[in-house]
């Protein structure tokens, strides 16, 4: 629980604070001096007196009744500490910065349990263990630097680990980004990230609290709380980045399946980011970048000028953008011409616009301004300016400040010497802007960002999808394991997928009867097997009853082989649909390119099951091998509108079928026209 002595106390005592800011307990002291808080703070401490000007309490039990505790003593020692201070000094808020409790050993853990039990009896707040502590602009109630700026509109930053929190804000003090709180959670044994993110929807206020989240999360506890509140807070009109770290330790499990062999714990952190819209990252700087980009306007567009004194950054800024899907237009015509005459001879306004290492500050505004109102079709501008620290850049970065603040179209800072030019940089940013030193992170940054879809709408598609048939089907089944190919059929039709003709059988005449009534060629493939290929399992293009029939006798001596199955052969593109259900998270969809290359490319993307249109067509859009789906070199593409039918169809079927636990559709063949599922597999466990 969150409450109000944990956000805005009116005293805080520090059990173990100290004159050594070396050590966690003087710091907190120092901090929350430093950090101005208003209201009254204490200190216990049986050695000394006085305590960084503070008088001392020797003994806790001579402290006047306090809103919030934060204990920076041995863990042994916190859970007595709790118990007498809630019961007899009405602490209803602890921050525990101390270590040593569950994230060691049992008995930690037991130390840990003691704490939350007592706290839930008395109905305190709790944060931590093992954490840095809480900041916020009511009072700075942690140990570590640095103290970054902070302002109501600065990103709220809600952090598992307190290590990582630092370097994060390292990362952000550098490039100007500024905070409005910091939540180091530690163990999170009341209080996750889950818990601060439902408190910060709940109690939203659009006028008044931060737009932007960063989370740093090692550990999704709740993925549904974690879903819910984050796509709340998107639509409410706040952006969120991410980084989930520790999300491949599963990777790389023997699986039986194309879908369990790609499937892990970070396909469903991928969907389920993909559904909230959270925008995921992968490093510090990263995460950092993209907190700077959501504190600039927002556009829509993906047309980009690049202003810039230096070639090679301006060259390699547009590789990166180009690269990541978005455009740095060539600029010509009158407009391009008249820009030119106002710059050096040999300045160039291809786009990049290259107004040489000799440009003045005037003529960087000259080409913001023709940016802005003379190239209509620019959507932001990124200005890329340094010095070899020949000179100094007060002046120019002085326009750069004022264009900002006038221009309508987003203007990105690059200011790459933050060395030779760290005084001016640091002016700029102490004027509240954020600085993006490297071009190709901002790009990079940019992409992920610019991918990120919106919020899924949460509604389950049924139409044409026989959910009662479904369920007879799941209820019929007797025993776990992969399910009959004719089960297998009739769960693809129950739920509207299109299947090739087949016919199962160990009967050679039978077999022969469907290929004569369907028309060859035909295919033959073993049943019983799990991978047909790998043991000669699979025959294309039988075009004749007799080599059906010698494929037949070959196939049913190959080991664990129960029948053979006869479909009719069709010709397409091979594309993939696999599901399995993760722990927690429910059923993660998977699509991509089918065949062998689904397992040597593993080109997928994935969504958490129930899945929309909007998320199916962002699925298919975001795979490497897209442009082959669409179509390329003269090819026709394939019909993309039935590949996403038939991913919403599947999702709805594993919403009605959790005993499912994985399944493969691979391949299914595609063509302009249709897609159709070729082969597939489905394990059920009850």
């Amino acid at each position: 629980m969150i409450n109000k002595q944990l956000l805005q106390p009116e005293s805080i005592v520090v059990i173990g604070g100290s004159n050594n800011c070396h050590k966690p307990g003087g710091a907190v002291v120092r901090n929350l001096i430093s950090g101005g808080f208003q209201g009254t703070l204490r200190i216990v401490n049986p050695k000394e007196d006085e305590v960084q000007g503070i008088k001392v309490f020797h003994d806790v039990k001579e402290v006047p009744p306090t809103d919030l505790a934060i204990l920076v003593v041995a863990a042994r020692f916190c859970p007595d500490y709790v118990e007498y201070l809630a019961a007899e000094k009405q602490v209803r808020a602890f921050i525990i910065i101390s270590a040593g409790f569950g994230e060691e050993t049992k008995e930690g853990a037991a130390l840990e349990q003691r704490i939350l039990d007592i706290c839930d009896r008395y109905g305190c707040a709790l944060i931590g263990p093992n954490c840095i502590g809480l900041l916020t602009r009511w009072h700075h109630s942690v140990f570590t630097k640095p103290i970054p700026n902070l302002n109501p509109k600065g990103v709220d930053f809600i952090s598992g680990s307190g290590a990582t929190a630092v370097f994060i804000l390292e990362s952000a003090v550098t490039k100007g980004l500024p905070f409005n709180s910091v939540w180091s959670v530690g163990n999170g044994r009341q209080i996750g990230i889950e818990t601060v993110l439902e408190y910060m929807d709940n109690n939203f206020d659009a006028e008044k609290d931060s737009l932007v989240k960063l989370l740093y999360i090692e550990n999704i506890a709740d993925p549904d709380k974690l879903l819910y509140h984050a796509t709340s807070l998107i639509r409410k009109g706040c952006r969120i980045a991410a980084i989930k770290a520790g999300s491949s330790e599963s990777g790389s499990r023997a699986a039986s399946s194309h879908t369990g062999a790609i499937a892990s714990s970070d396909s469903a952190v991928e969907a389920l980011f993909r559904k909230a819209g959270i925008v995921r990252c992968f490093s510090r700087d990263e995460l950092t970048t993209v907190g700077c980009i959501f504190t600039l306007p927002r556009f829509t567009g993906k047309n980009f000028a690049i202003v810039t004194h230096a070639g090679g950054p301006g060259v390699m800024l547009t590789d990166a953008l180009s690269k990541g899907g978005m455009n740095v237009p060539p600029l010509s015509g009158k407009a391009a011409d008249e820009l030119k005459e106002k710059l050096f001879l040999g300045s160039s306004v291809a786009n990049p616009i290259d107004i040489l290492a000799t440009g003045t500050a005037e003529q960087l505004g000259v080409a913001i301004d023709f940016c802005e109102k003379k190239f209509k079709d620019i959507d932001a501008i990124m200005v890329i300016f340094g010095t070899p620290g020949l000179v100094q850049l007060y002046e120019t970065y002085d326009v750069l400040h004022k264009k900002i603040q006038e221009c309508k179209k987003p203007i990105f800072p690059i200011l790459p010497s933050v060395s030779t030019a760290g005084p001016e940089v640091h002016e700029f940013l102490k004027r509240g802007h954020v600085n993006f030193s490297d071009e190709v992170v901002l790009a990079t940054a940019l992409t992920q960002v610019m991918k990120t879809p919106a919020p899924a709408d949460g509604q389950i598609e049924i139409h044409g999808v026989d959910v009662p048939r479904i369920r007879r089907i799941i209820d019929g089944i007797g025993e776990n394991g992969y399910i009959a190919p004719n089960l297998v059929h009739e769960l693809l039709q129950s739920a509207g997928i299109p299947t090739v003709p087949e016919f199962v059988s160990d009967n050679k005449e039978d077999l022969l009867a469907f290929a004569d009534k369907c028309g060859y060629p035909v295919v033959a493939k073993v049943v019983g097997p799990v991978h047909k290929s790998d043991v000669g399992g699979v025959a294309l293009n039988v075009r004749t009853p007799e080599h059906l029939a010698l494929e037949f006798e070959r196939m049913m001596k190959i080991p664990d082989a129960t029948a053979v199955m006869v479909q009719k052969m069709i010709k397409g593109t091979e594309l993939f649909i696999g599901a399995k259900y993760e722990p927690r998270f429910g059923h993660v969809v998977l699509c991509g390119l089918g065949g062998i290359f689904v397992e040597v490319l593993k080109d997928v993307s994935s969504g958490l099951a129930p899945l929309s249109y909007e998320e199916a067509y962002s699925m298919i859009h975001s795979l490497r091998g897209y442009k082959i789906i669409k179509g390329t070199r003269g090819q026709a593409g394939v019909n993309e509108k039935k590949y996403a039918e038939i991913i919403v169809r599947l999702s709805t079927l594993l919403r009605f079928a959790t005993e499912i636990k994985e399944m493969d559709i691979n391949p299914l063949l595609a063509d302009e026209n249709d897609v159709i599922a070729v082969d597939a597999r489905i394990l059920v466990e009850k």
